[in-house]
């Protein structure tokens, strides 16, 4: 034990877990004296500590001389966590978790071209619910998931998609349809970080969606939680927009996403 009453071992584990988070943000690597100084280890420890970890290829020579930074080892289990993570998977078992918590029918979408494709589905027990299914189809201008997902495009590929002056197919009599109304909105999705559907895929239901992102902070599915718009009041809406954007950013954290520094 130490003077705080901390293994030693636990101690030397916590330090090693410093270095590492601390040289993720400096690819060329830092000195021994900036690590001592920047994580409060004493230089003899640290100088002990990095030469174990040069050992082990969890740290290399850096760009300049006596500086280090993460080895190829890291990368290695960063590869295998990697190969044990699956969206549909993890996703279903994050929109169960959501659904219980809110007692709302929770979906998981990936996008396809200009639809989106439901790959995990949570019901709750009203019900007043979305007509759809896991593996179903749905145009994406009209739901949450989907504009979620297309706010994320870069703009050649939305005029590919909704050419201007082309009207998009109404699902129900509130579905946007004009490409210039649905790009306006999806600038607003953009800035804002969650989507809303308001009765534009099933009368009498909306729904707050939120993106899900992967270790290349690239958008690759959303998730929703659709509610009878007779219930989905403003404090009601606020609630869910917590739930949804934290079950979107853990499902992230687990596809390797990792929100940048302020």
């Amino acid at each position: 034990m130490n003077h705080s009453g901390q293994p030693e071992g636990v101690k030397s584990a916590l330090r090693v877990l410093d270095i590492f988070e601390l040289l993720a943000h400096q690819p060329d690597g830092l000195s021994l004296s900036a690590i001592s100084s920047e994580l409060a280890i004493p230089k003899s420890s640290a100088h002990g500590l990095i030469n174990t970890l040069l050992a082990r290829g969890y740290l290399r020579e850096g760009r300049q001389e006596r500086t280090y930074r993460l080895g190829a080892r890291l990368f290695e289990l960063g590869s295998g966590y990697m190969a044990g993570t699956d969206l549909l998977t993890d996703g279903q078992e994050v929109v169960r978790e959501m659904a219980r918590a809110c007692d709302e029918t929770v979906h998981l979408a990936i996008l396809d071209g200009n639809e989106v494709l439901y790959v995990a589905k949570e019901e709750g027990t009203n019900t007043i619910r979305m007509v759809s299914a896991v593996g179903k189809r749905f145009p994406a201008h009209g739901t949450g998931v989907g504009k979620m997902m297309l706010s994320a495009l870069p703009d050649e590929e939305l005029d590919r998609l909704y050419p201007s002056g082309r009207p998009m197919e109404p699902i129900t009599p509130d579905t946007i349809t004009d490409p210039a109304t649905l790009r306006h909105e999806l600038a607003e999705i953009r800035m804002r970080g969650y989507a809303t559907d308001f009765e534009e895929s099933t009368p009498g239901l909306s729904c707050i969606a939120a993106p899900v992102f992967d270790s290349n902070n690239q958008v690759v599915a959303a998730i929703s939680v659709s509610v009878p718009t007779v219930r989905f009041t403003a404090e009601r809406q606020a609630e869910l927009r917590t739930l949804v954007q934290q079950g979107a950013g853990q499902l992230s954290r687990i596809l390797g996403h990792r929100e940048s520094e302020p």
